[in-house]
């Protein structure tokens, strides 16, 4: 059991750090008209399409990979 926590320990560190990257790559969500032009507005409505809206795609799945990583290697019977 010992290379499988080596194994998980090795993608739990990756994972970390494209999960920083990811994050770091991401817009502050004051950035742009959006704003000021309300929720209405077609870079709105399509938003989800963009670069922008994969990146918070793969925020989350790689929050959920980093908690279910770390509860993984949390546990005694490894």
């Amino acid at each position: 059991m010992g290379i499988l926590r080596i194994i998980l320990t090795i993608i739990f560190v990756a994972v970390s750090i494209a999960l920083t990257t990811i994050v770091l790559m991401q817009e502050g969500k004051s950035a742009g008209l959006g704003a000021i032009a309300g929720g209405n507005s077609f870079w709105e409505q399509n938003k989800n399409r963009s670069t922008e809206g994969k990146l918070v795609l793969f925020t989350k799945i790689l929050a959920v990979a980093f908690i279910v990583l770390a509860l993984l290697l949390n546990m005694s019977f490894f």
